[in-house]
């Protein structure tokens, strides 16, 4: 899949980035924290794969189905988050760089996945390794049409791409960086009014059966359409008049096609030049 087109607004005014994040599960059997032999595989063949000159943190985070009671759970994903750390060490992978062990008990299963039971909780007995890469500069990429600001000549399909980082994991709340970033974006609309725009939410790192992920603000499965609308909301605050505006939560559909490292995002896709 190609790279679409990116106009990029981050936290730096000079120095345009992006935190990489991968994710990397392994399914475990029922009450099980050992290894099977084709689980140790794939997860050596995900450690061959990795750079490990370029990765900031790792964490490692063990879950449980919804069957048993909270502590049994709680020790049960605690060793299967301890088992995958000490395989991890075994092959290379330094301690000091793993920031983060931790079982996180039995995760509910979703009334809107009732009619697939087995497979969700198969899916819910697993660890996940997730590996944080340091920054990137995205404009080293090279990519065409990615811009710092928006460009004299703005044309309908330029984007505006706000860093993923805006946004806690889960969370649709703007952090206070994130406004004074779109402050300098409010600036620039209110230069170029002849421009509308749509607002799109994008989320990573869900399983595919999964098209988007829950906010756990509200404990509902819509977290890339919310994260739109507080942007959304924001730029009405900021007189940003609505007409010109619109918000739309895409999930995970649309992937820039570099994996998910750089998917968990907001662009602002401008729709309409006058």
């Amino acid at each position: 899949m190609k790279w679409v087109a990116l106009l990029l607004l981050t936290l730096t005014p000079f120095c345009l980035k992006a935190q990489e994040e991968e994710v990397h599960s392994l399914y475990f059997e029922f009450d099980k924290y050992s290894l099977k032999e084709n689980q140790t595989i794939a997860l050596l063949e995900f450690v061959k794969k990795l750079d490990t000159t370029t990765i900031e943190t790792i964490e490692i985070f063990g879950y449980c189905d919804d069957r048993g009671k909270d502590k049994y759970n709680f020790k049960l994903s605690t060793n299967r988050a301890n088992t995958v750390k000490e395989k991890l060490v075994s092959e290379g992978i330094k301690n000091k760089i793993i920031i983060t062990i931790e079982g996180k008990g039995r995760i509910l299963i979703d009334d809107d996945l009732l009619d697939n039971i087995p497979e969700v909780r198969s899916k819910n007995r697993r660890v996940d390794v997730v590996v944080n890469y340091k920054p990137i500069i995205i404009e080293n990429l090279k990519i065409p049409g990615v811009y710092s600001s928006i460009p004299k000549k703005p044309i309908v399909g330029d984007r505006i791409y706000l860093d993923k980082l805006l946004f806690d994991r889960g969370s649709s709340k703007l952090l206070y960086p994130a406004k004074k970033e779109l402050d300098r974006l409010v600036k620039q609309l209110y230069k170029f009014k002849n421009i509308e725009f749509e607002i799109q939410g994008h989320v990573c790192c869900t399983p595919k059966f999964h098209k988007e992920a829950i906010d756990r603000g509200t404990k509902k499965r819509e977290l890339s359409v919310n994260r739109a609308l507080e942007v959304y909301k924001y730029l009405s605050i900021k007189k940003i008049k609505k007409e010109r505006m619109s918000y739309k939560g895409y999930g995970n559909s649309q992937p820039l096609g570099k994996g998910p490292l750089l998917d968990r995002r907001v662009e602002i896709v401008i729709t309409k030049v006058d």
